[in-house]
């Protein structure tokens, strides 16, 4: 599991006193309200910000840091992501994930056979779709529901699934 988690990239700066606009990562941007810290990762270090001030425009945030008050403070952080510890994640409800954790695990059949690994995570709005690599560079799609993902286990990153009929 990852200690650090991907809140949201910076896109531009807005205005000229040190602001930026992110491009949430988030299932929720309104966590940015309650977010005090996040980290940065300038390509050389991962860089520990205060976070002073957030508004919402359309989809996008827009952060102020302590002592980046004007826009050449920030300039450097465009494209850049954003991260929080694990201590400053978003708390999760039971059967909830963080797709960071899930990137990776094997999967299994119900009857113990390995099917492949989970390379990706779709958000459709419905419900998430795993994909997962199996031999031969297949793919195959499962819906994450109930009768689909019968245990996620993060810390032996591991998954068990039932395959519904026509998934394979």
């Amino acid at each position: 599991m990852q200690d650090i988690l991907q809140v949201g990239a910076v896109t531009s700066t807005h205005g000229l006193a040190g602001e930026v606009k992110v491009f949430p990562t988030t299932d929720d941007p309104k966590r940015f309200r309650k977010l005090k810290r996040v980290l940065i990762d300038t390509g050389k270090e991962m860089k520990e910000l205060e976070v002073t001030g957030v508004k919402f425009f359309k989809q996008m945030v827009i952060l102020k840091f302590r002592d980046h008050n004007r826009i050449e403070d920030v300039m450097g952080y465009k494209g850049k992501a954003l991260y929080v510890t694990r201590e400053n994640a978003v708390k999760l409800k039971k059967n909830e994930y963080f797709i960071a954790d899930l990137i990776g695990m094997q999967v299994f059949t119900e009857d113990g056979n390995l099917l492949g690994k989970l390379t990706d995570v779709l958000q459709t709005g419905a419900n998430d779709v795993y994909e997962v690599s199996i031999e031969d560079g297949k793919t195959v799609l499962i819906p994450a529901i109930r009768q689909c993902i019968l245990d996620v286990d993060t810390a032996g990153e591991k998954m068990t699934v039932h395959l519904l009929e026509g998934l394979l």
